[in-house]
């Protein structure tokens, strides 16, 4: 981990994260949690006094909580150096992620933003484009990347502990759909079935972009095209259950299965690597351990426990605290963070970097993810046809 040549915290900027919202107040914390960063701006909501309100909530000066992201980012762009963000976090519903992000990335701000990244591939490109001339850190809050375990088992997989990758089965399993009456309305993300605001895509883009991200984050498979299939059981216009096979430029093949609708699910992600030398499992609810599996031989628990020769420089520099006491959702959402802060303070101090190359989902990995969507979907409304996901 760096430490920062300005010796500071770096200042945060948050556009969502009032309201009755979920994973704005996850983008406060978990940015926040090793002190490197500090929420000093935000549009919180589209209501002036409902921003203010909730910055005064989240101990931001109520000068600086906007009424819109628009005037957040002119403002903001406005003060001096001392005084003005390095970045911007986006935490709210999918159709904004592009404007939002866009705008930012034009006025000069680092941004990490939350997924899927777009609702379009095309836009999904213009912000690749963005990236690639403004030099900015862009990074993707797929934060299942951020598991110790999980960076101990894609560092496993890349030293060939696994030998060759042939099969991954990645599945998002939840059940909350099975409480909301269509009729009537919901406290919040009631905008995730309607097509024009959330992409067309519904659960396959929700959960799906993670399984798939997981999948590809771990083994570094190259996928080559899909086959989507995809239904509702719960009356919504969009999806709600399916399945989507990858193919892989090297034959192995990614499975991924979703739904939102299975009773007594709650936020199950769990996923399985065969290689010709060993497999490998992993299950988001149980985090902290890793399970490998040889034919002839008793399998093997790995528990997170930084330290111990079992683990590796991967998995042990995403652990905060000893073994027993348990690391999860907030402290990977925080390794996301923290691993775009090294990258920020690198490109402020001059430093070259590979923005493909990092440990964090970056803007390339958002262009894969909504071309997943796009082509899944594509693929079950053309009878579940197979369809390119390369780059093109």
């Amino acid at each position: 981990m760096l430490n920062s040549p300005l010796n500071r915290k770096l200042r945060m900027a948050l556009i969502g994260g009032g309201g009755a919202g979920f994973i704005g107040k996850v983008h406060r914390t978990a940015a926040q949690l090793d002190g490197r960063a500090e929420l000093v701006a935000g549009a919180f909501s589209s209501s002036k006094d409902r921003s203010r309100q909730t910055a005064l909530t989240f101990g931001v000066d109520p000068a600086r909580a906007y009424a819109s992201w628009e005037e957040m980012l002119v403002t903001e762009a406005a003060r001096p150096e001392g005084e003005r963000v390095d970045f911007v976090s986006i935490a709210t519903p999918n159709f904004l992620h592009f404007p939002m992000a866009q705008a930012a990335l034009a006025a000069g701000f680092n941004v990490i933003c939350d997924k899927p990244m777009t609702t379009t591939v095309a836009d999904a490109q213009t912000l690749v484009r963005l990236v690639e001339e403004t030099g900015a850190v862009f990074a993707l809050t797929h934060n299942y990347t951020g598991y110790p375990m999980v960076r101990q088992a894609k560092a496993m997989i890349a030293a060939g502990e696994l030998g060759e990758i042939l099969a991954v089965r990645a599945n998002y399993v939840q059940g909350w759909m099975r409480a909301v009456v269509p009729e009537e309305p919901a406290a919040r993300g009631t905008w995730k079935d309607d097509p024009l605001k959330n992409g067309p895509g519904a659960t396959i883009g929700d959960v799906g972009t993670h399984a798939y991200n997981l999948a590809r984050y771990m083994t570094g498979l190259q996928p080559s095209e899909v086959l989507g299939k995809l239904t509702t059981f719960s009356g919504r216009h969009l999806d709600d259950y399916g399945h989507a096979l990858v193919r892989c430029s090297n034959g192995a093949l990614i499975m991924v299965t979703v739904s939102q609708v299975t009773h007594g699910r709650l936020n199950d992600l769990s996923i399985e690597i065969d290689g010709d030398k060993a497999s490998l499992s992993w299950r988001q609810e149980e985090p902290n351990s890793l399970t490998l599996r040889q034919t002839g031989q008793p399998q093997r628990i790995y528990d997170r426990a930084p330290g111990q020769a079992h683990m590796n420089d991967a998995g042990n520099a995403a652990c905060r605290i000893p073994a027993g006491h348990p690391e999860a959702f907030f402290e990977a959402f925080a390794n996301v963070y923290s691993s775009a802060y090294d990258d920020m303070i690198w490109r402020n101090s001059g430093g070259d970097r590979d923005p493909r190359s990092t440990i964090y989902p970056n803007v390339y990995d958002g262009l894969e993810g909504v071309r997943f969507i796009e082509q899944t979907v594509a693929s079950s409304n053309a009878n579940s046809v197979w369809l390119p996901l390369a780059a093109r």
